[in-house]
């Protein structure tokens, strides 16, 4: 019986599945490792990361069953430019399989969205695709291949409507409140309990906004922020979908302005009426805090929204095609 492996490597962490070849074969194992971007993972890191991936997924009997791999990475799909990351992905990725002793025939790398929008029921072949976590980026696929992208252009010059972009304004929206220049919001007692593992407390119950406590607690904070790298101000983005669950208005108006972002990366790619659009990520997965109000304006561009989990299912339903002959 021939076996197949499908590779989700994002940039948060990367995930290995290994299946019966069969259409509707049956799922044989997972493993997990860091993350895969293959634009900013050094080339060790990325190839132990696989590795680790796919040591969960497969067991050592098995290693000699397997036909086909597919690989979706983040930063590797063919065309995006001279520096694509797409020959370091598959160099990386035969030499995790060659590290276990996986010596599959064929082995085929893609990006990351492109096996995100093939998890959709069906496998469809065309229409649009957009993820949204850490990053953003939405692209259109035809014929399974990534053919236009908008954003996705990283943390410092990109991203709109992401958990980066998303938590970073959730800080901006407590240091307005903190010194006096925004609207009061319970994000402020969030973010200080992040950060100092205690929120502001009988300060804030005593303060005015701008008051001299805030301002101390301002300045208590800000230093706490640069000390990490930039992106870890992601982790703030649930803050915000916690706030908004509780009323929180500015909290509620920083979901919709993210919303609006992601609806308006989409619509660079001049949707076509009646087309999917394939959606997932942290914030759109079938779960995600931000699905509902991408629904509605997906509704408005009168497209066919479809939440999958991951591109996990996508890279193995490639790795089946090839198999079968498509």
């Amino acid at each position: 019986m021939s076996l197949v492996i499908g590779i989700d490597a994002g940039g948060t962490r990367t995930r290995a599945y290994l299946a019966e070849a069969a259409p509707d074969g049956v799922v044989l194992g997972e493993g997990e490792g860091g993350p895969g971007n293959a634009m900013t993972v050094e080339r060790v890191a990325l190839t132990q990361h696989l590795a680790d991936a796919i040591r969960g997924a497969v067991p050592e009997d098995r290693r000699g069953e397997v036909a086909t791999v597919v690989g979706g990475f983040a930063g590797a799909a063919l065309g995006t430019g001279p520096e694509t990351g797409h020959e370091l992905a598959i160099s990386c990725l035969r030499a995790a399989l060659d590290s276990h002793g996986v010596g599959a025939p064929e082995v085929t790398v893609c990006g990351d969205i492109e096996v995100a929008f093939a998890s959709a029921p069906g496998t469809p072949a065309d229409g649009l695709a957009l993820v949204a976590g850490t990053g953003a980026v939405a692209a259109r696929i035809e014929k399974r291949n990534q053919t236009l992208v908008a954003d996705g252009n990283g943390w410092l010059v990109g991203d709109e409507g992401s958990g980066f972009w998303l938590g970073r304004e959730v800080m901006r929206a407590a240091l307005r409140a903190l010194d006096g220049r925004g609207p009061w919001t319970i994000l402020v007692e969030a973010v200080l309990s992040h950060y100092m593992g205690s929120p502001g407390g009988p300060y804030l119950a005593q303060e005015r906004p701008g008051g001299h406590e805030c301002h101390v607690l301002r300045n208590r904070l800000v230093p706490l922020v640069y000390a990490e790298s930039p992106v870890r101000l992601a982790r703030l983005s649930p803050l915000a979908v916690a706030a908004d669950r509780d009323g929180d208005e500015v909290a509620g108006a920083l979901l919709d302005d993210a919303a609006d972002e992601l609806a308006a990366t989409v619509a660079a790619l001049d949707p076509r009426a009646g087309e999917p659009l394939v959606v997932t990520g942290g914030l759109l997965g079938p779960t995600g805090p931000l699905l509902g109000r991408i629904v509605a304006r997906a509704e408005e561009m009168d497209l066919d929204v479809l939440p999958v989990r991951d591109g996990g299912a996508g890279a193995l339903a490639l790795a089946r095609l090839r198999v079968n002959g498509d």
